[in-house]
């Protein structure tokens, strides 16, 4: 097994298949509060986001893969972003398809990202923003020896009211 595959998934890089995926998952109204986001992508901009996704992680500061299952099929996406390499440490997002989750596919997933992100880009640390009524994402994060080190209290306004995001960080 290479550096980018463990034996639950594979991360590679995007490929103009995932556009339909890309366009679902970006476009989920429901996962907009998490990323900040109150508008729809077209498929334009993401076919134009995937055809510039070759530029590397030390020129945009982020770099996002495909989750692909065992059978090969794409099933999410994970970045680093907010890459600071004079510090090194980065952010981590990620998204699993709904159908999908639960199946420890994140988790797997999320490791790779880390060796990943040691091994290459000589990160020191890992950090990732979660809103405080994101279990899924606690609970993944938890897993995988991330700790909860601060609140940021009344954060983000959505769903008519301001909620708390947590910041977990993880030393690598």
């Amino acid at each position: 097994m290479n550096d980018l595959q463990n034996e639950m998934v594979s991360l590679r890089a995007l490929e103009p298949g995932d556009i339909e995926i890309l366009f679902e998952l970006e476009n989920d109204s429901s996962l907009w509060k998490y990323s900040n986001r109150i508008e729809p992508y077209s498929k334009e901009l993401l076919q134009d986001y995937i055809a510039n996704a070759h530029r590397g992680v030390l020129e945009i500061k982020q770099i996002k893969f495909t989750v692909v299952n065992r059978e090969k099929d794409a099933v999410g996406f994970i970045d680093l972003f907010d890459f600071e390499p004079l510090h090194h440490r980065a952010a981590v997002g990620i998204v699993i398809h709904k159908k999908q989750q639960g199946s420890g596919l994140g988790a797997a997933a999320l490791a790779l990202l880390e060796t990943y992100g040691q091994k290459y880009l000589q990160l020191h640390q890992l950090y990732a923003h979660i809103a405080t009524e994101n279990q899924i994402s606690k609970v993944l994060f938890e897993k995988l020896g991330y700790k909860c080190v601060g609140t940021k209290e009344d954060w983000n306004y959505y769903d008519g009211r301001y909620h708390d995001e947590l910041l977990y960080q993880k030393i690598i």
